[in-house]
């Protein structure tokens, strides 16, 4: 008699969004660690506004921190809202993170020094961002696809994390709301983007052919 090998059994999606997003976390605890054993001269790598050389901040920029309070602070909504990400599908996850990463980057590097003392030249850092990008993602997303359960982790993720959308708005100097700013734009643009799929399926059912009745 055959035998057939038995097929892995696949890791259940919360589990794999779970360990993506703790080890993303891990990442930058380590990179913060080397920076701190370094003299903080990662930190320079940030996104610098309007300069050619601060583009390649664009790619650095949300892996550094100035130091292990603001990494810390940034710990908690991380861990949650990026894992709420990976539950609307790991490639979604990565490509929606890409986008917030890029364009939200960018957009900082061409409104970065709004708001900043004249002759200060600013460098931007910190995984807030891409924070934001995901806050808005998940607030939105279930609008674009209508989908009721993503509809609900929106509303409950607004009610939790709604006030740190005030973070977009000019305050303190040092903090960088421009970031905030961009990274919530970026995040509505990738839900839009990647909710395409749900929204092509919607527009085509509501062109339907309606069906003629014989009798």
């Amino acid at each position: 008699m055959g035998m057939t090998a038995q097929e892995p059994k696949k890791r259940p999606a919360w589990m794999v969004g779970g360990i993506t997003i703790v080890s993303f976390v891990v990442l930058l605890y380590v990179i913060e660690l080397w920076d701190n054993l370094t003299g903080h001269n990662l930190d320079h790598n940030g996104i610098r506004p309007l300069e050619t050389d601060g583009l390649t901040g664009i790619i650095f920029a949300p892996l550094l921190h100035s130091n292990w309070q603001h990494l810390l602070a940034n710990t908690g909504p991380a861990l949650v809202l990026g894992f709420l990400m990976t539950l609307a599908g790991l490639s979604r996850f990565i490509f929606a993170s890409a986008i917030v990463w890029i364009v939200g980057g960018f957009g900082t590097w061409l409104i970065g020094n709004v708001g900043a003392p004249y002759g200060v030249e600013t460098n931007h850092i910190g995984a807030s961002g891409l924070i934001f990008g995901w806050l808005t993602f998940l607030i939105v997303f279930g609008f674009f696809t209508r989908k009721a359960w993503e509809i609900v982790v929106g509303v409950i993720v607004l009610f939790v994390y709604g006030s740190i959308l005030l973070g977009v708005l000019p305050g303190t100097f040092g903090v960088s709301w421009q970031g905030h700013l961009c990274g919530a734009i970026a995040g509505v643009i990738a839900a839009y983007v990647l909710s395409g799929p749900e929204r092509k399926a919607r527009e085509s059912r509501k062109r339907g052919v309606q069906p003629y009745l014989t009798s």
